[in-house]
C-alpha cells in the first residue's frame, strides 16, 4: 500500500511517496516485509531490510505477537531512507543493550545502531514510533 509519507521529525521526507504498510507483527510478516521494501525501493537495500526487520522483530518480542504496526519507508533529504515502525504501545521503549557472547538475544538495537545514521523514538499518548535513518550508500 503506498500513501503520502508523513513529515518526519528531524528529517524532510523528499520523495513524493514512500511504502505504508498496516499489518500485524508476527514472525511470518518479517521476510515479506523485507521483500517489499525491496520491492519498493527497486534496489539491493540489505541494511534498509535489517532495519525494517529488527524494528518489526522487537515489536513481536517486547509488545506481543500479533500486535497492529504501521510500517513507513521512504526517502529523506541528502539521499537517505527512513524507516518507521508504529505500534500501540508507547510504555514499552526499545533499549541499546550489550549483549555478551553467552546471550541469545539482545543485540538486535546493536546491529541497527551500527548500520543506521541515527534512530529514535517518537512517543505519543496512544503509540510510539521508533525509527532510523540508513544513508544513501547503505541502501
Amino acid at each position: 500500500m503506498h500513501r503520502q509519507p508523513p513529515t518526519a521529525v528531524g528529517a524532510k521526507v523528499v520523495a513524493p511517496s514512500g511504502l505504508e504498510v498496516e499489518l500485524l507483527a508476527v514472525p511470518k510478516a518479517v521476510p515479506e516485509l523485507r521483500r517489499a521494501v525491496r520491492g519498493h525501493l527497486g534496489v539491493p537495500c540489505p541494511e534498509v531490510q535489517l532495519c525494517v526487520s529488527e524494528l518489526l522483530g522487537n515489536v513481536i518480542r517486547h509488545v506481543g505477537e500479533g500486535t497492529p504496526v504501521r510500517v513507513r519507508v521512504a526517502w529523506v533529504e541528502g539521499g537517505g531512507i527512513r524507516v518507521e515502525v508504529t505500534d500501540p504501545d508507547p510504555r514499552v521503549l526499545p533499549v541499546l543493550l550489550h549483549a555478551t557472547g553467552e546471550d541469545e538475544s539482545g543485540r538486535g538495537l546493536l546491529l541497527l545502531d551500527a548500520v543506521a545514521r541515527r534512530w529514535g523514538v517518537e512517543q505519543g499518548a496512544a503509540s510510539k514510533t521508533v525509527w532510523c535513518e540508513v544513508g544513501a550508500g547503505e541502501a
